[in-house]
């Protein structure tokens, strides 16, 4: 009831819409992740070793690479972007524990990715 004595009537779609945004946006990650196995079904098992290391660090690899600022996979960019982040982030020098802590799951995802590859190359070479 208002204040003024009246019944207050609220439409049934008006409670509806936030549910229903409220609902697609709980599908979201579930489309990612069957999006995150498609990619990685395509891969074969270093796609599915990817896939793992994004979500135990819940960093996908795109995220980690505009994290650190890089495009490539390379090992000393990553570490020489990791090193100047990190640094400029230190709380004592007034920057910030969260992106601080960004950089290191970044570096780390980006770590696991080389290891992965590395270990997909060891895998493709030639037996003798």
């Amino acid at each position: 009831m208002s204040p003024g004595g009246r019944p207050v009537l609220i439409s049934l779609p008006s409670l509806l819409l936030p549910l229903k945004k409220l609902l697609l946006k709980e599908r979201s990650p579930c489309i990612a992740l069957q999006a995150s196995r498609a990619a990685a079904d395509a891969r074969g098992r270093a796609g599915h070793q990817s896939a793992a290391a994004s979500n135990l660090t819940g960093l996908s690899l795109q995220e980690a690479q505009q994290i650190l600022n890089v495009s490539k996979l390379n090992p000393e960019e990553i570490q020489k972007n990791y090193q100047h982040l990190f640094k400029v982030n230190d709380k004592s020098v007034g920057g910030s524990f969260y992106l601080q802590s960004k950089v290191v799951r970044a570096k780390e995802r980006l770590d696991e990715e080389l290891r992965i590859r590395a270990q997909e190359d060891r895998g493709k070479e030639p037996q003798t």
